[in-house]
């Protein structure tokens, strides 16, 4: 499977931001998928509920504008903000597109609130482990940003099948931030001998490094912290080696993790 990782700067104007999603889903024609990262739809560090006046439902303009991009194109994955109905609350949704139609919607379950950010304070965490999805002949699981440091969504996804993790992110710049980055991020692959490919935002705000890391957690592809856009091909012989060598899904001693019910 080739994939493709976007990797931008968000900016606070809609429009914007789907000239430059448009953009991308092009220049990665070619591609069985592209990711993206999370919040793609706005962002403005000086206004911190801009989640809630930015907020679209699915069928919104946002996503209509990228439906037809999809058509003959990469499979693509991306996060927005969808508002709860009834609630001065969004959900910060994954959102895959397919063949100009949204086909799969993961709603994010690890809210980041850590390091003095309060994502709950404008977002309620989604309830359900997200169902795989097949592309290319590899089944993906879906993770976003916060998530990978919790190794539990990741194993329950390897133990359903799992062969892809992909993980939109927008990963907060701060002391060992990057280091945490590259240890979550390989960490996830080799724990579960899964490929991770996790897109990540860049700019003032974030990091960018978005990378894949293979079945060994070797990295085989990473960005620096500009914009870019990266591309790597994913082995099915390199899965079987991996899982050959490392049977560590086969070696575990603990039944497999369930999601918790909200006290």
């Amino acid at each position: 499977m080739k994939v493709a990782l976007g990797q931008f700067a968000v900016s606070s104007d809609v429009d914007a931001n789907i000239a430059t999603c448009r953009m991308l889903i092009r220049q990665a024609h070619g591609a069985d998928l592209l990711v993206l990262p999370e919040g793609v739809l706005a962002r403005d560090i000086t206004d911190p509920d801009m989640v809630l006046k930015a907020a679209q439902p699915l069928n919104g303009p946002f996503i209509e504008a990228l439906l037809p991009e999809t058509r003959n194109g990469p499979v693509v994955m991306l996060c927005i903000h969808v508002p709860v109905p009834g609630r001065d609350k969004v959900s910060n949704v994954l959102v895959v597109l397919r063949d100009g139609a949204v086909v799969a919607q993961y709603h994010k379950l690890h809210l980041y609130d850590a390091f003095s950010v309060q994502e709950s304070r404008h977002v309620e965490p989604g309830d359900r482990v997200p169902p795989l999805l097949e592309i290319a002949g590899f089944k993906v699981g879906l993770m976003t940003c916060y998530d990978l440091r919790f190794p539990e969504l990741a194993r329950r996804l390897a133990l359903d099948g799992a062969d892809v993790l992909v993980a939109p992110s927008a990963w907060l710049r701060g002391p060992l931030k990057e280091d945490h980055w590259d240890l979550v991020t390989r960490a996830r692959a080799l724990d579960n001998t899964v490929y991770v490919v996790a897109a990540d935002e860049c700019g003032p705000r974030n990091i960018g490094r978005s990378v894949v890391v293979d079945p060994l957690g070797v990295p085989v592809a990473q960005a620096a912290e500009g914009p870019a856009l990266l591309f790597a091909e994913l082995s099915a012989e390199r899965l079987v080696q991996a899982r050959a060598s490392l049977p560590v899904l086969q070696n575990r001693r603990f039944a497999p993790p369930e999601l918790s019910t909200p006290a």
